[in-house]
């Protein structure tokens, strides 16, 4: 056996180092030069140590779709973004299958792991295999799939150490998928009875999850209100042992700020209107609106000047000890204070200052810690380095701080979410 991984970011190059242990693996990626670090040992995703990609000795890399051709199983990893309007932008996943297509032969199995809607990997890839490569589904070629649960930056909950769900277009397929991932897995699997159901199981994880924050979220609107601190709350509150821990924030990133409205998409294609869900994306999506404005009220108290104050915001990922800043919604705080005429830089030491960049445009971000002082400070990303920081001593006397992740005591800062 054979195995192919496509898509080489932060859920394909984990999972590609544990086939590449025990079986022939080859990793593939359209970007060159990703496959040049990767073949130097380096992973600018750190999700792996170069101890880490040499353990998985079996593993090989190219960007050159001729060198793929001998797999016999293509695992797909690519991501499943939204488009300008919230809707579902299938390129990346169309371009894969289309790639796949090229290298199916008979009898060959191709498994999907990007988060995608119940229905698309039937409705959408399979037309595409069968197009590019003239060979008929469950036939001469088959499919499964099962849905990625990595965790960005998590270093205790692993890609072998997180229960994988599989499922196959034929029960005999649904067998043998879920025996392969069972050989690398520690955690086990969990065999769905359908490739729809693994599909929805997926989307409705982080839409849960969207939906609790959502609720949280929407707490602290209230409280800010009422005068009364939303972590003392929520701290008081999780004293009872069935109270979930959520706490407030910025909901970005690849998965949780995303899925839900691949969820919502198909729900309205069958003539539903999710209420629930889209309402809780409302609220998360105008967080960082909302911090701008909490931190624009705090200045003015202090009796700053808006117009040409200086801020910085620290962290920019989307989460914290991460270089990840796909869908980072911190940008939307740095938006919402330039329209009040502020100007912005950030400090963030985990992420790529080019990727940032090319990401969101000209911002003015450093990896090293400005020695100015700023008439306002917000605390966007809880990363560790961050805690050994006092944060008055970034702000001038009179100056404003916002912490948007509760990451320094109350006496510390003039607001917090």
């Amino acid at each position: 056996m054979k195995i192919c991984l496509i898509g080489l970011g932060y859920v394909g190059l984990p999972l590609a180092a544990e086939f590449g242990k025990r079986y022939e693996t080859i990793g593939f990626d359209i970007n060159q030069k990703r496959i040049d670090e990767l073949k130097s040992g380096f992973d600018r995703t750190l999700e792996l140590t170069s101890e880490q990609l040499k353990a998985a000795n079996k593993l090989s890399f190219s960007a050159d779709v001729e060198a793929i051709k001998s797999a016999s199983v293509y695992i797909v990893t690519v991501p499943t973004p939204i488009d300008s309007h919230k809707n579902p932008d299938l390129t990346p996943l169309i371009k894969a299958s289309e790639t796949v297509g090229r290298a199916l032969s008979k009898g060959d199995i191709v498994v999907y792991e990007s988060t995608v809607y119940p229905g698309c990997t039937e409705e959408e890839c399979v037309p595409i295999l069968e197009k590019f490569s003239g060979l008929r589904f469950n036939q001469d070629f088959y499919c499964g799939y099962s849905p990625e649960r990595i965790n960005p930056g998590d270093k205790e909950h692993t890609v072998s150490k997180i229960r994988k769900i599989t499922s196959g277009s034929t029960p005999e397929i649904a067998d043998k998928i879920d025996d392969l991932y069972k050989s690398v897995i520690v955690a086990g699997t969990f065999k769905a009875s359908s490739i729809k159901v693994a599909e929805a199981a997926k989307v409705i994880e982080n839409s849960q999850r969207d939906i609790n924050i959502a609720f949280i979220n929407e707490l602290a609107l209230i409280f800010g209100r009422l005068g009364i601190d939303t972590t003392e709350v929520l701290e008081a509150a999780g004293t009872k042992w069935n109270f979930l821990p959520f706490r407030p924030g910025l909901v970005g990133g690849h998965c949780i700020g995303v899925d839900p409205y691949y969820l919502t998409y198909k729900a309205e294609s069958v003539g539903y209107h999710p209420q629930v869900i889209l309402s809780g994306r409302r609220i998360n999506d105008g967080m960082g609106a909302y911090v701008a404005a909490q931190t624009i009220k705090a200045l003015i108290k202090k009796g700053s000047s808006v117009r040409g104050a200086r801020a910085l915001i620290l962290g920019i990922t989307f989460k914290e000890n991460c270089p990840d800043i796909r869908n980072s919604r911190v940008i939307d705080i740095v938006r919402e204070l330039e329209e009040f005429g502020v100007s912005v830089s950030a400090f963030d030491p985990w992420a790529d200052i080019d990727e940032v960049k090319r990401e969101y445009g000209d911002l003015n971000i450093s990896k090293t810690l400005p020695s100015e002082k700023f008439d306002a400070l917000v605390v966007a990303v809880a990363h560790k380095e961050f805690k050994e920081i006092d944060p008055r001593s970034l702000v001038k006397p009179d100056g404003a701080i916002y912490d948007v992740k509760g990451l320094y005591d109350r006496a510390q800062v003039d607001g917090r979410l």
